[in-house]
């Protein structure tokens, strides 16, 4: 009774009646009046505009990036130290993701230390690996740069892409692995000898990581001594960043003159 009382109003009111079950109810105001899609823009290559386009090969952006390509290639232990925003987490992980996809590796394993930037956060709730998401979201964000979220999610489900606390990487070897440990500036001395002694068979390890911004006390951060002491060790290569290679925002690179 009340489609039919509305379908006599309707009529009563001039307007036409559609017997179309999948009409526009009168209770819905359609948003834009001239038919507009936001598809519209996507109907060819040609059209397509985005504000980033990603690349599924990246490419040394300066020389010392460069450098930086050839030693990962080239060595099973490598050193990325140097300031803030010159690409050494990026270029990390998207070398860790080139070298699983080709083969060359049958995992990853991201570690990072748990330290907080000068405040206290308290307890975080969840699992292990809820905890160390907070500290672990720059690695997260150039995972899924490389990869889908999706396909991340997928690979860390199965364990192809696992998260390694530092704390609990005593007594491991990785084999058949390609390791990243990020901000290694907050690692002391004795546990950058304890992860550099976790290298297996057929594995690369990259450490990046800032001298000079650590969160530790003056003086326990173990980053500077132990690429001092390896500098001249065979086999393992060490990439030392300066200002003038930063990719991030020309105002880094100048702002690092002066703080």
């Amino acid at each position: 009774m009340t489609r039919r009382t509305a379908k006599r109003a309707i009529k009563r009111s001039g307007k036409q009646v559609s017997d179309d079950r999948h009409a526009i109810p009168d209770n819905v105001r359609v948003l834009f009046e001239d038919g507009w899609s936001p598809m519209e823009q996507m109907e060819g290559p040609q059209d397509r505009e985005r504000d980033q386009r990603f690349r599924k090969n990246i490419r040394p952006q300066n020389e010392t990036q460069q450098q930086f390509f050839d030693l990962v290639q080239d060595h099973s232990v490598v050193f990325a130290v140097g300031p803030a925003g010159t690409g050494k987490t990026y270029v990390a992980v998207a070398k860790a993701v080139e070298a699983l996809e080709a083969g060359k590796v049958g995992r990853i394993v991201l570690s990072r230390p748990a330290v907080e930037a000068g405040e206290n956060l308290g307890y975080l709730p969840g699992d292990m690996e809820d905890k160390l998401s907070p500290y672990l979201r720059p690695l997260y964000d150039a995972l899924t740069d490389r990869l889908s979220a999706k396909k991340v999610r997928s690979l860390m489900a199965e364990g192809v892409i696992e998260v390694a606390p530092i704390a609990f990487m005593r007594g491991r070897t990785l084999n058949n692995a390609f390791v990243v440990l990020d901000e290694a500036q907050n690692c002391t001395y004795a546990q950058l000898k304890m992860l550099l002694t976790r290298l297996g068979w057929h594995s690369t390890m990259v450490v990046t990581g800032d001298p000079e911004q650590s969160d530790l006390l003056p003086g326990v951060s173990g980053l500077g001594e132990i690429t001092d002491k390896l500098d001249d060790v065979e086999g393992i290569g060490i990439c030392r960043f300066a200002k003038g290679d930063v990719v991030r925002h020309p105002l880094v690179a100048k702002m690092i003159e002066y703080i």
